[in-house]
């Protein structure tokens, strides 16, 4: 009974992750889209909730830069130095913002192939910002995708750069200060600089420029042409208002994350709300916000030690998220200038831009903000192989089928011996089952016999057992490919799936719309089954029909239902992941039916 015994706990631990993936992916899917269709005010605290004040470090007000209202004047002392943190309206949640935000003051305006937008002259913020190249849906007339929202929008969302100084006396820009720019747009071809002149004999200088991706370079420049040396600090920031909603952390990061010192840390909204400040120092590295197809995220100058820190806190009934990043102070002596570089990424999590930037920009691990899971070792060969898949054959569908092949085709040899050893374990069941009846008041006994059987025979039962064992990380790795990789995203195949990333938009409900009506909303998701996934459970079912049957009936009826049991599971699931599964179904019964021909062949032969 081993061999079922070990073939039971492989299903079993396969149903439990599938159902784990069913609830944590799928239930906070659809609490999300409630959350979206509520108002706003949702976002407000609970009577008697306490709030948390931004930390800032213990110096003179009037050296502070300053801050709307809304930010609590009471704040406690941390380290590193001081940010500046702009108030803004409360969102429902996610950066998916389909609503115009509001865009108001002088502004410069900001057109690249992947980007358009503008940048706010007062406060010198990059604060509106749109993805040419993406849409909310899959409909034509869809939105496109936006990420920054100046304050005063639903869901603010902006990046900030200044300088601060422990001498009190230092008139700073602030994020309230006007700018004057020379130059009308931003673009690939033509870089902004913008100037500001403190009156006391600092001339402030901000030069940004963008390539034709997603990244800008701010390089802040300062004349000193007083009479006396300054010291002053450049800092950088990316500041969130409230909480989006997000998928759950079971299945991806959604939040504050960084590298630091060449090492990933993600720290979740709760976890952050719960610490209010988190502090790092790191040589190199970055620091950002990510969803689950956006990022938004700081790169100091890489060969510097700097520190940055992840911060929440309330301004009002708003939820505040802050990342920001204080390089070493820097004395400018009278006459002199000081220019400090940094970088900031604000656009899709593409992978092989993530990589060139990485290269070029010398940034650890920036790739890290896909979240490739704990499979990433294969999650990211496969993803590479399905992009080269896709080039070659045109189609991420086709992509898909055609890496099964050569996964089918890599574990040829260890499946060969499976399938060898489940159709010897297919022939032996009669006598199984003799043994069973001879036996049936003897466990012991009857497990003592049964392995002198398989001795005998040449059998080992727990090699029926790969197959399943080794489909499940390639699954998982597959699975994370398609639901984390924005190459994925809004990617049709034929016939009527539109979209690989999202679940077979057909349903048995309606007869796969051949009835004249929608399913209903109430009808939960699993329950409504396409095409596909009754394709995949029908590959199931005659794939368990070429295995041995269990000479116990209760194992039988179970193996039975399994097939049903994950057509339910896989329902939800995305599209191409579903094709995955039906075509390695198909394959491995057609090696299967072949080994056991062959077999059949050389047993009547003998």
């Amino acid at each position: 009974m081993n061999e079922q015994k070990n073939l039971v706990i492989a299903i079993i631990v396969s149903v439990l992750i599938m159902v784990s993936f069913q609830y944590f992916w799928e239930r906070p899917k659809i609490e999300k889209a409630k959350l979206q269709q509520q108002s706003a005010e949702q976002a407000a605290p609970k009577p008697g909730q306490p709030q948390a004040g931004l930390p800032r470090a213990q110096m003179p007000a009037s050296n502070t830069p300053a801050t709307p209202s809304g930010t609590p004047s009471s704040m406690p002392t941390a380290s590193p130095s001081p940010m500046p943190a702009s108030s803004g309206l409360s969102a429902p949640g996610p950066a998916i913002v389909s609503t115009k935000p509001v865009i108001t003051g002088p502004r410069i305006m900001l057109d690249t192939p992947e980007l358009q937008g503008s940048i706010a002259l007062r406060g010198a913020r990059i604060d509106d910002v749109i993805l040419k190249k993406y849409r909310v849906s899959i409909e034509a007339n869809s939105d496109p995708i936006r990420l920054f929202s100046p304050i005063g929008s639903k869901g603010a969302y902006y990046a900030e750069h200044g300088w601060i100084s422990s001498d009190s006396s230092v008139k700073l820009p602030t994020p309230n200060t006007l700018w004057k720019a020379e130059g009308r747009s931003l673009s690939p071809k033509r870089g902004l600089r913008l100037i500001w002149d403190n009156g006391q004999g600092l001339r402030f200088i901000r030069n940004i420029s963008v390539d034709d991706h997603y990244m800008f370079k701010v390089v802040q420049e300062v004349e000193n042409r007083g009479s006396k040396p300054v010291q002053l600090t450049p800092y950088a920031l990316v500041n969130r208002t409230n909480t989006p909603s997000t998928l759950g952390f079971y299945i991806l990061h959604e939040g504050p994350l960084g590298v630091f010192n060449g090492t990933l840390e993600e720290v979740d909204y709760d976890d952050l709300v719960d610490k209010r400040q988190i502090a790092k120092t790191t040589t190199g590295g970055w620091i950002g916000i990510t969803d689950k197809y956006w990022l938004s995220a700081l790169i100091p100058d890489q060969k510097t030690k700097t520190n940055m820190r992840f911060l929440h806190w309330k301004a009002g009934n708003k939820e505040k998220y802050q990342v920001d990043f204080v390089s070493p102070a820097v004395m400018i002596p009278a006459g002199g200038r000081m220019e400090n570089t940094s970088h900031l990424f604000s656009g899709a999590k593409r992978v092989k831009i993530l990589d060139d930037y990485s290269e070029k920009l010398g940034v650890a691990n920036f790739d890290l903000a896909v979240d490739f899971g704990w499979f990433y070792f294969l999650t990211k060969p496969f993803f590479y192989l399905l992009n080269y898949l896709n080039s070659f054959l045109g189609n991420f569908g086709l992509a898909i089928l055609g890496v099964t092949v050569l996964v089918k085709i890599l574990f040829f040899p260890l499946a060969n011996k499976s399938y060898r050893s489940m159709g010897q374990m297919k022939k032996l069941q009669p006598k199984l089952v003799k043994l069973k009846e001879q036996y049936k008041d003897d466990k012991q006994r009857l497990n003592q016999e049964m392995m002198k059987l398989y001795q005998r025979e040449k059998v080992n039962p727990a090699s029926s057992c790969l197959p399943v064992m080794i489909q499940i990380p390639v699954f998982f790795a597959l699975y994370k490919v398609l639901f984390v990789s924005i190459e994925m995203r809004h990617t049709p195949f034929y016939g009527w799936i539109e979209d690989l990333s999202a679940r077979d938009p057909t349903s048995f409900i309606n007869l796969f719309g051949l009835l004249p009506f929608d399913v209903p909303g109430f009808i939960p998701e699993f329950i409504s089954i396409g095409i596909w996934p009754l394709i995949m459970g029908g590959s199931m079912f005659l794939q368990m029909r070429l295995n041995p049957q269990p000479p116990d009936p209760v194992q039988a009826r179970i193996f039975m239902l399994m097939p049903i049991f994950f057509t339910f599971i896989m329902a939800p699931f995305p599209a191409g992941l579903v094709m995955y599964w039906a075509w390695n179904n198909t394959l491995s019964m057609a090696q299967q039916w072949t080994i056991m021909r062959r077999m059949d062949k050389a047993e009547a032969s003998k």
